[in-house]
């Protein structure tokens, strides 16, 4: 299983194609969300007792039927080679209807914004806005169930590729037209972090190529992990501050492409069009370390390691250590296992381990320390370029582990959150100096499924997200959030409005906004665009039958 899938995360379904999976024994199964990558690209299950909860058919003929559009927000074209023929045979639905069980009624509940992540490349590594036709047939669609707006992200390594400071900002401005046109709101990502590169990735967007020359000479910008091996998902924050990016530091960096932004898209944001500036801070756009890289080996569940090797992070820690009047502080933990090490397997962080003594909270707390710092720096400046807009960052729902005392998988990456301690109030208070949102993932899933399919995991995604969510609304700091991994049925949206919408919160405190991963073919096939209509209506406030 791979971790939760952030809005940035590397993958999507190509557009106009449909997995092709085969139908298991029993259809009377309860559906389940789509696990992961491996699941959608299967063209056969490989067995039902290896996916208990996932019950897919045969290629989706069916598709959304919505009346004929004639122009921008009006109705879709039928003849579209997307928009299929509507058909109601159970066959040929991707997925199956879910069991009717008693659901809440939330009419009449607050309404929450729905937003849908565009597919990573649908502006294409030359900077072109792909497949326009198809996108706007999609949007229209989007629009026709009342889906406020759409999120896209805006890739660094796309839009400053070839030379400092030279912004191709052309495919986003047609993109920008074309959402503006049909009154939907835009989420922009501030994506300086590269997309893809793990095994199976279907998208791959690298940092800009003069990025990666400096890093071919001075390979320390880079995240680098006990072995050496560099990880060029995004810069070290070890350089944060160090002028060695052709003269500028990488938050500099980072400040002149947002101010870039605001100035080339001046008109989207007076007119209301860009409604929210996500702001990446690390690996998948979230802020955390890069601990448990795919492509260096990592499998779930494993606890991830430290990434703090390289020289710009190790003068931190050295300088941290002496200024605390212990030099021999400043080291990284030697046994701390490696990427697929279990908690009880390592010194460190076994119950009783070194993360619980003077020294593991001293590392731990300048590791953490360093994670914060550094959103607390981009923030600040991201608040100074988009001065009057919303902002928001998200962190990531690192949830295996958490029914363990030292939380080892959120410690690897910066959440200094054991079970003695809460790490998430120190991220809550920096978010608040910045009137950020904070967006949090994983709140589609539940322990019990964790608990059936990877028991030796002790995940508690639920646990999770309930201590972010209560952080955060304790210090009235505005929270949203998204699924972290592909989500179609109504099992799956029933857990994300339950958490959106807590029913024992005494004072009605709810998310400020909700952000599907992600349009794909898949979600446009007829049922799965019903049920997904369905819940943007209870998300809305909006009453519907049970029976539907």
């Amino acid at each position: 299983m791979p971790p939760p899938a952030p809005s940035a995360g590397c993958y999507s379904v190509p557009l106009g194609r449909l997995p092709v999976v085969s139908r298991p024994n029993s259809a009377s199964l309860p559906c389940r969300p789509l696990r992961s990558v491996e699941d959608l690209r299967s063209v056969r299950l490989r067995s039902a007792s290896a996916f208990p909860h996932l019950i897919c058919h045969r290629r989706c003929r069916s598709a959304i039927s919505i009346p004929k559009f004639d122009q921008f927000g009006d109705k879709p074209k039928g003849d579209s080679s997307f928009f299929m023929e509507n058909d109601d045979d159970d066959d040929k639905q991707a997925i199956d209807v879910s069991q009717k069980i008693e659901e809440r009624c939330f009419a009449g509940t607050s309404y929450i914004p729905v937003y849908v992540m565009l597919p990573l490349d649908v502006i294409d590594n030359q900077g072109k806005l792909a497949y326009p036709e198809i996108l706007l047939e999609q949007l229209r669609a989007l629009k026709s169930i009342n889906v406020d707006g759409v999120m896209v992200d805006c890739w660094w390594g796309i839009v400053e590729a070839s030379a400092p400071r030279i912004y191709n900002w052309g495919g986003y401005k047609q993109l920008f037209q074309i959402v503006q046109q049909l009154k939907l709101k835009l989420q922009v990502v501030m994506s300086f972090h590269e997309c893809g590169g793990n095994v199976g990735d279907d998208v791959w967007i690298p940092l800009p190529q003069w990025v990666i020359e400096i890093g071919n000479n001075n390979p320390d910008i880079f995240f680098t992990d006990r072995e050496g091996r560099r990880n060029m998902e995004c810069l070290s924050w070890g350089i944060d501050r160090v002028r060695i990016l052709q003269g500028r530091t990488a938050v500099e960096v980072y400040f002149d492409y947002m101010r870039s932004f605001r100035v080339e898209f001046d008109e989207f944001f007076e007119d209301g069009t860009i409604s929210e500036l996500q702001i990446g801070l690390g690996p998948c756009g979230e802020l955390r370390y890069p601990s448990y890289p795919a492509k260096h080996g990592w499998r779930y569940p494993g606890i991830g390691e430290f990434q703090c090797y390289d020289a710009y992070l190790m003068k931190s820690l050295r300088d941290a250590a002496k200024a605390r009047g212990h030099p021999l502080l400043g080291k990284v933990p030697p046994n701390s296992g490696s990427y697929n090490s279990q908690p009880h397997e390592t010194g460190f962080f076994r119950d009783g381990g070194h993360y619980d003594n003077s020294y593991g909270r001293f590392f731990l707390g300048w590791y953490s320390k360093v994670l914060i710092d550094h959103g607390d720096l981009v923030l600040s400046l991201a608040k100074l370029a988009f001065e009057g807009s919303l902002i928001s960052a998200k962190v990531s729902g690192i949830h295996w582990w958490y029914k363990t005392a030292s939380h080892a998988a959120e410690l690897t990456a910066g959440f200094y959150n054991p079970c003695n301690r809460d790490g998430y109030a120190s991220i809550v208070s920096m978010f608040k100096k910045h009137d950020a949102t904070l967006n949090f993932t994983c709140v589609e899933l539940r322990t019990m499924n964790q608990q059936a399919d990877f028991p030796e995991a002790l995940a508690d995604p639920e646990g999770l997200v309930w201590q972010v969510l209560n952080a955060a609304w304790d210090a009235s700091l505005p929270m949203a959030s998204e699924n972290a991994l592909p989500c179609y049925d109504r099992d799956g949206y029933n857990k994300i409005l339950d958490n959106a919408k807590p029913s024992s919160d005494p004072d009605g405190r709810h998310l400020s906004s909700f952000t599907y991963l992600r349009l794909n073919p898949v979600l446009m096939c007829s049922h799965n665009f019903k049920e997904f209509s369905r819940f943007v209506q209870r998300m809305h406030g909006e009453w519907v039958p049970n029976s539907c």
